[in-house]
């Protein structure tokens, strides 16, 4: 589970833990918040709205976050994205209206922003164009653990007794900020230091409309936005709908981490699916498949038929992110690769505010099944995108490596 030998020896298992404990703290927060929402007085159409605000603000940062980090280091982006973290869940659970939690709960949406950009960045130019694939998948290994324990200890704290509510899952976001300052304790010596290059050639920018315009990048886009919109949108509405179902907090927390367990399987067993199947089939069948369990949750199951579903469809939602990444930097040209990754997280961002929106709103019509039914009809499309763009993307990968700058993979024996 590592890349590059030297001083950074250890850099993706550090990264790792470090994702682990941020995206713990984001995914305790996320439905702590609808809890301590619903204290306040939200409704569906609310709730929607704050989840969306949590991408609000990262939509708008993630291109010029993904500028600097293509001509400077990485790593100052993670000990920031720490704080705001930090900063947002403490601040929510404080909170005493529903505008300052949607407030704080932008600013911490826009510290996950930074991690993830900085991190990813830093996978991209420390692994080899062959180890792409694995250590991506290694690299979202942490946000799965961060996701299967975050709404668990969330569903722990938090009570659903009548008038305790409030108080619990205002606990629960001031523990959630505590677990994010965690990170610190491994971002220590996480970046190689890269190769310096002439200032013109450092102020050269590739043109968003080029990167966009990349065969393979929008494909890769979309996959992404509909994975992440429905574990967006899984987190955020499920309490909702075991609210309406009469499912506990508690239990409502253990299906949600058994959907990030099963993800992590997933991960885990990512290089011998791709063996089997290849990247064009194993992005299709796996956004089908979600896509059929998505609107399957609308039904009225009984609960140990939502935890199947749940364990599967996490499996299946684990492939469309590391890929996705994979798709994206192979695709993008050599000096645009992190603000490839940024637009990557910006269509993320542009789905988490629309999706949840659109949810809220459907779900304000429709009844709260129906958003899970409209991320049934977004994976479906994500699938054929896959198959259109997926084959592409693996004939474009090239087959010697690319000439070293300040984004691409140094050698082992380059420190």
């Amino acid at each position: 589970m590592d890349g590059p030998t030297g001083p950074g020896r250890g850099w993706l298992l550090r990264l790792v833990i470090a994702f682990s404990f941020a995206q713990g703290a984001v995914s305790m927060a996320r439905p702590a918040v609808s809890y301590r929402a619903l204290s306040l007085g939200a409704d569906e159409r609310a709730i929607g709205v704050i989840t969306g605000v949590y991408a609000l603000l990262p939509l708008f940062a993630a291109v010029p976050l993904g500028r600097r980090t293509d001509h400077g280091r990485c790593a100052p982006l993670l000990p920031l994205g720490v704080v705001l973290i930090a900063g947002g869940c403490a601040l929510s659970g404080t909170a005493g209206s529903l505008p300052a939690m949607a407030a704080w709960s932008g600013v911490m949406g826009l510290g996950h922003l930074c991690f993830v950009i900085g991190a990813q960045s830093i996978v991209a130019r420390q692994s080899a164009p062959a180890e792409q694939d694995r250590n991506f998948g290694h690299f979202t290994i942490g946000a799965s653990l961060g996701q299967l324990v975050g709404p668990m200890a969330a569903g722990y704290v938090v009570s659903p007794d009548d008038g305790a509510m409030a108080r619990t899952s205002a606990l629960a976001l001031v523990v959630s900020a505590a677990v994010a300052a965690l990170a610190f304790v491994s971002l220590w010596r996480i970046e190689h230091r890269a190769p310096s290059r002439p200032r013109g050639e450092r102020a050269a920018k590739v043109p968003v409309g080029r990167i966009l315009r990349t065969r393979g990048v929008p494909a890769g886009i979309f996959i992404s936005l509909a994975v992440l919109s429905a574990t967006d949108i899984l987190t955020a509405y499920l309490p909702v709908v075991g609210e309406q179902r009469s499912i506990a907090p508690v239990t409502v927390g253990l299906l949600l981490s058994l959907r990030a367990a099963a993800t992590i399987a997933c991960r885990l067993a990512m290089t011998p699916m791709l063996r089997l199947l290849g990247r064009t089939a194993l992005l299709t069948t796996t956004c089908l498949l979600a896509g059929v369990l998505c609107a399957g949750i609308a039904l009225p199951v009984p609960v140990w038929a939502l935890a199947v579903m749940l364990a599967v469809l996490g499996f299946c939602l684990g492939v469309g992110q590391p890929l996705s990444m994979t798709t994206v930097v192979q695709a993008a040209p050599e000096r645009a690769r992190s603000t490839a990754l940024a637009l990557r997280l910006t269509g993320n961002r542009l789905g988490q505010v629309a999706a949840p929106a659109s949810a809220g709103l459907i779900a304000g019509f429709a009844g709260t099944a129906a958003p899970f039914v409209m991320l049934g009809a977004l994976l479906l499309g994500a699938a054929g995108l896959g198959l259109r763009g997926g084959g592409r993307t693996a004939r474009a990968t090239p087959s010697v490596p690319a000439p070293r700058t300040a984004c691409t993979p140094t050698k082992r024996n380059h420190t």
